[in-house]
């Protein structure tokens, strides 16, 4: 039976009842989410501290974000599939096993060599944790107002942990030492890890096919060789060789990957489920929300410090504000996606996001702290529900046995999309002639990207006759 993602129906206007042990399940995968959106940003704030502590230069600071980056991007889809053929709650255990035992590494490292191990096996731990999560809750809710909701709730956390880390990494650092930012990570999976084995029941392929080799090696290689190319050009810039080439052997073997699926009995990543209009398309608008607005809020960071002058604190609390007008958000989107469709919700979120973010260009470079607060809360909030209902436009549709690769495809995006838009754009602030032009410049590319790219999947996924296969 055909499915239209974007027409509303009488059910998926009926408020979602969820059971008492629906509701735990929804808990503990939520809260995993949460913990690897935490830790993408919760330590940023306290690494000058952390380098002097460890004896690291200003250069190196750059891999404590970079050695999380590298494993959580680059082992996405291997995970994703993996689990799919050897069990979800499986490797969704053992994610959250490494990722609280290199959590403990980090807290406790002497030394930079030790401190980076830590950070490196989070981030492996967090490639495991995430598609495996967001697998098995679209295994256990089934496509619907259950599924619509749990994807909302799960989507609002996983933005409210990004701006939650900013603020909670400041005061843990000044009251208790950076060290306790890595500590609460690994306090956080203990518990996670204590309740998910009596609640989640394990799932795999039913018939557990090879897993593609040859597959896994290239488009994990190609990931890992991309993002370490595109985390260092943030710092250094695109002329450096090893930039240039990491970025050219990443893309190779990305091509190669495709050669390799294309002719694999077993591939890893199915081309026709690639050839998906809705996972086409919903990719593409995820890879655009997150990259826009994390370059926004890398930008705004430094207008509110380096031209306004704003305190790092007084600047956590422009985020704040983002971080609970998104929460509302979380909780509205699943019923505008009743209403209009998810295919719908995602193209108004994506030009409203454009639309708000084009606000910013009002900012001065004596008064623009209110004008920044409202523009990138609302942008948030458009961003927020881009991420919920490209969540489910891509995953509607798609088999169970296949969830773990959709999710993978899924959490990729999201990946890449937050490591590639700094250096594609970020880079734009620093290079013109002030930093406040630089700042203007940047916001002014990012909105039309993200307009341009809502009129692209609008047309894209123009209502038709969707077959099962998303043709």
């Amino acid at each position: 039976m055909a499915i239209d993602t974007s027409a509303p129906t009488l059910a998926a206007t009926a408020p979602p009842k969820l059971s008492g042990r629906a509701k735990l399940i929804l808990l503990v995968l939520c809260a995993a989410q949460f913990m690897v959106a935490l830790d993408f940003s919760v330590l940023n704030v306290a690494l000058p501290v952390l380098g002097k502590d460890l004896g690291m230069s200003q250069s190196a600071l750059q891999w404590a974000v970079t050695a999380f980056a590298l494993p959580s991007g680059g082992f996405l889809l291997l995970f994703g599939r993996t689990a799919d053929l050897y069990g979800r709650r499986k490797l969704f255990l053992s994610g959250l096993a490494v990722f609280g035992a290199a959590s403990l590494l980090a807290t406790f490292a002497w030394d930079p060599a030790s401190f980076l191990a830590g950070r490196a096996l989070q981030g492996l731990g967090a490639a495991a944790i995430v598609p495996t999560g967001m697998s098995l809750l679209t295994t256990t809710f089934p496509e619907g107002p259950q599924r619509d909701r749990a994807l909302g709730i799960s989507g609002t956390l996983l933005s409210l942990g990004f701006t939650i880390g900013m603020v909670l990494g400041g005061v843990l650092t000044d009251t208790l030492g950076w060290r306790s930012t890595m500590g609460l990570l690994a306090v956080a999976a203990l518990l996670v890890l204590l309740l998910a084995p009596g609640l989640l029941a394990e799932s795999r392929h039913p018939e557990r096919p090879r897993l593609d080799v040859p597959g896994a090696v290239t488009v994990t290689g190609g990931l890992l060789a991309v993002i370490y190319a595109l985390s260092t050009a943030a710092e250094r810039g695109f002329g450096g060789v090893d930039v240039l080439v990491t970025l050219i052997a990443g893309v190779a073997l990305l091509v190669a990957f495709v050669v390799v699926e294309s002719r694999s009995p077993a591939p890893l990543v199915s081309l026709p489920m690639l050839r998906r209009r809705t996972v086409a398309w919903g990719n593409l608008a995820g890879l655009v929300t997150f990259s826009m607005m994390s370059t926004v809020v890398f930008v705004l960071t430094l207008y509110l410090q380096e031209v306004l002058g704003l305190s790092a604190f007084r600047t956590g609390l422009v985020f704040g504000v983002q971080g609970v007008l998104s929460a509302f958000a979380g909780a509205y989107a699943p019923k505008l996606i009743g209403r209009i469709g998810a295919r719908r919700t995602l193209v108004v979120s994506l030009l409203g996001q454009g639309v708000f973010v084009a606000g910013l260009l009002g900012i001065g470079t004596g008064s623009g702290a209110l004008l920044a607060t409202v523009a990138v809360s609302l942008a948030s909030v458009c961003h927020l529900g881009a991420i919920i209902s490209y969540g489910l436009t891509v995953t509607s549709g798609v088999p169970d046995e296949e969830q773990g690769l959709a999710t993978g495809l899924v959490t990729t995006t999201q990946q890449v999309g937050i490591t590639i838009g700094i250096p594609l754009l970020g880079v734009l602030a620093t290079t013109q002639g002030s930093l406040f032009d630089g700042v203007r410049t940047v916001l002014a590319v990012d909105a039309a990207v993200v307009v341009g790219a809502a009129v692209l999947v609008g047309l894209g996924l123009r209502k038709r006759n969707i077959s099962p296969s998303g043709d």
